[in-house]
């Protein structure tokens, strides 16, 4: 099993941009996707962002050429880049590790952006 922490959710205005990581309690060289999901309030819990061991990224149509996906296997860190950010990214963002049939998430980190 794995333990997720997120950090570097927080408010920015429209247009701006934040960078999210995640680190990993354990190495994340062999676990066989890890991404990013976002749950806006009332709503239903999306992939944004997932990146598979071999660096293969996708992402949600709504963040393409906005958001990218990137991984730092000696340290144990997945990281979301955010840039042109809209009010309607606002949400809890969620790490998520995939290994085998199991998912793990983190406690998640809100990001609010302001119009």
């Amino acid at each position: 099993q794995v333990q997720l922490v997120e950090s570097g959710g927080g408010l920015v205005q429209a247009g701006g941009s934040l960078r999210l990581s995640c680190v990993a309690s354990r190495s994340i060289f062999s676990i066989n996707a890890m991404g990013w999901y976002r749950q806006a309030p009332g709503k239903q819990r999306d992939l944004v962002a997932q990146i598979s061991s071999g660096g293969s990224a996708n992402f949600a149509d709504s963040v393409k050429g906005r958001f990218t996906i990137s991984r730092n296997n000696a340290k144990n860190t997945v990281y979301l880049e955010m840039s042109n950010l809209k009010p309607e990214d606002t949400a809890v963002y969620y790490c998520n590790a995939r290994m085998g049939y199991t998912d793990y998430w983190g406690q998640g980190t809100q990001v609010t952006v302001s119009s």
